[in-house]
């Protein structure tokens, strides 16, 4: 999918599990028998089910199998369990209330399916109260320091300062941008939301493939979509192989890493990112 498979064996993946808190997932040949659980907050229904499509094509790039594609559309890590709660209805909007719902939800299963990461690729567009804010804020932060990696999206609305959403904006959590390949040189994209934030915290931690990305479709097969929710799946899957390898490793552990293994880049105005690249982050793992 993203040239990152071939040199990983993806059974170092197996046992960890990934939730999703997203608009849902299907049950799509690439999952396998890897989804033990769901629930949807928005509707309430009892069966796996996504109208939008955004979930399924965020759970296919982390673990999804590729077995519809011979493997040509292989996600990061195809051994994982998948951990999904629906919080976006069938436009891909939703309410913060069910977002917090979830997490908490992922909070209490996380012995039960071993949950270690946490992705929300979703995040806040329109101003919310000041209390809900920091509720959100809150619980991010607790499922970090409970031992779950929690990784959050930049969002779509770069590239002035000051445009990364909430929860990704939280200091603890890791915040994935979006980069691109424009002329064989990577840049962050246009859209992707930067730093720092109100605490003048540098946002985000790095950058990954975000641009044209094929995954599952809620329709079956594979379709093609970009934003900075695509690249945070690309993360999520190497630190599922990472935590694997290493099953005491703590999120902070997680996050040095990443920033110490990140291949530092700079842009058109001089200013220095950091590129998310599979290989030098799981360089020194033993097979």
């Amino acid at each position: 999918m993203i040239g990152y498979d071939a040199k990983f064996d993806k059974k170092l993946s197996e046992g960890v599990g990934i939730c999703i808190l997203d608009s849902g997932i299907v049950k799509h040949r690439d999952f396998d028998r890897r989804i033990v659980e769901f629930k949807d907050f928005v509707d309430g229904h009892i069966f796996c089910n996504d109208e939008y499509g955004h979930g399924t094509h965020i759970a296919g790039i982390c673990a999804g199998s590729g077995v519809s594609s011979q493997g040509k559309y292989q996600g990061i890590a195809p051994k994982s369990k998948l951990v999904v709660g629906r919080v976006l209805g069938k436009n891909g909007d939703g309410k913060i209330q069910d977002l917090l719902h979830g997490i908490r939800w992922c909070i209490s299963n996380r012995k039960k399916h071993n949950i270690r990461i946490l992705n929300i690729s979703v995040g806040l567009i329109h101003p919310v109260n000041e209390k809900t804010k920091e509720e959100l804020m809150d619980l991010v932060e607790y499922a970090w320091d409970l031992g779950i990696v929690t990784l959050c999206a930049a969002g779509n609305n770069g590239p002035k300062d000051g445009s990364v959403t909430i929860p990704g904006s939280n200091a603890k959590v890791i915040t994935v941008g979006s980069f691109e390949i424009q002329n064989h040189l990577c840049f962050p994209s246009r859209y992707s939301g930067r730093g720092p934030t109100w605490q003048c915290v540098s946002k985000p931690e790095v950058y990954a493939p975000g641009s044209e990305i094929v995954s599952c479709s809620h329709q079956g097969g594979y379709t093609k979509k970009t934003g900075t929710s695509m690249a945070v799946p690309v993360v999520a899957g190497g630190i599922a192989l990472l935590i694997q390898s290493n099953p005491y490793i703590s999120p902070v552990e997680v996050k040095l890493r990443l920033l110490e293994q990140a291949k530092v880049m700079s842009d058109h105005n001089g200013s220095y990112w950091r590129m998310f690249y599979l290989p030098d982050f799981l360089s020194d793992i033993k097979y």
